[in-house]
């Protein structure tokens, strides 16, 4: 019942001016820092680690910054969880759209997409552009579960693969020409992951982008989404393919796709998504940090 109020009051929430809508969202983004109390520690742990050189005061304004930007996207995700398709591309806009179409014309596709605040709005605002594929974790919640699933395919059957299921019917949709948006920034435990750096602290990191384009020979190209000044929206930006990836190195090419990723952060640090528990799985005989 909650979970369908909280729905409910989303989607009234969508009506609103895009200002408006964003205003509310930074507002909702505090009270979540206030009363989120295990998030606020997580986010805290992670700035810490990440951000050493920081003092004591910048990262809790990182922090804040952080919680205000999150609640911005959370409320702005409505727009793309309802409104039509006209206002979802007033919403984000596209650059560097002629790499995406020149790398599809070439071959199997991964998209990289590292865990941006906007990322909800990035995956469907794309799933406009045209068919692809992607994978995904259930949600515990069942109702939030299917309304997501709902929510992500609305426009166009996107092909949604539970990570439960493995990546064989990913690959075979990489080898028939079916681009893969790919999050590669999740900490799922030590099962298909490498332990390599994610700035300077080792992190348990999924080898899967590396090896599903040796498998199928897809080019990765890299796309990141971000957050305008308050009523501008967002921008998305693909980047320049990768060249000579991958090479014969899985723990190289791992280590390649965070220091990527690490670039890209530095640019708007605020903007990344670190309520995760990025490093919550630690190589044997390492304290926790959470």
């Amino acid at each position: 019942m909650l979970t369908r109020v909280g729905i409910a009051i989303m989607w009234m929430l969508h009506f609103l001016p895009q200002a408006l809508l964003a205003r509310i969202g930074e507002v909702l983004g505090i009270v979540l820092m206030m009363f989120a109390r295990e998030r606020r520690t997580v986010t805290g742990i992670n700035l810490a680690l990440c951000f050493p050189s920081l003092s004591q005061r910048e990262r809790a304004r990182l922090r804040r910054a952080h919680f205000r930007a999150f609640g911005r996207a959370l409320a702005e995700t409505t727009i793309a969880w309802w409104s039509g398709a006209d206002r979802i591309r007033l919403l984000a806009e596209i650059e560097g759209k002629e790499r995406l179409d020149q790398a599809i014309r070439n071959g199997p596709l991964i998209l990289l997409a590292p865990h941006f605040v906007g990322v909800e709005i990035l995956a469907i605002r794309m799933s406009l552009e045209g068919d692809a594929q992607s994978m995904y974790s259930h949600q515990k919640d069942k109702v939030f579960d299917r309304f997501l699933m709902s929510r992500r395919t609305r426009f166009r059957p996107i092909r949604l693969t539970s990570r439960q299921d493995g990546i064989k019917p990913v690959v075979r949709g990489l080898k028939a020409r079916l681009p893969l948006f790919f999050l590669p920034d999740m900490d799922f435990g030590p099962r298909d992951a490498i332990f390599v750096p994610f700035f300077g602290v080792t992190a348990a990191t999924i080898s899967a982008v590396p090896r599903l384009a040796a498998l199928t020979g897809a080019t990765v190209l890299p796309i990141i989404i971000r957050q305008k000044p308050i009523g501008q929206g967002y921008l998305i930006r693909i980047l320049h393919p990768w060249e000579n990836y991958p090479t014969q190195d899985v723990r190289a090419d791992t280590r390649r796709v965070n220091a990527a990723i690490e670039e890209c952060v530095t640019e708007t640090p605020e903007q990344y998504y670190w309520v995760h528990k990025r490093f919550k799985t630690r190589p044997p005989g390492e304290d926790k940090f959470y």
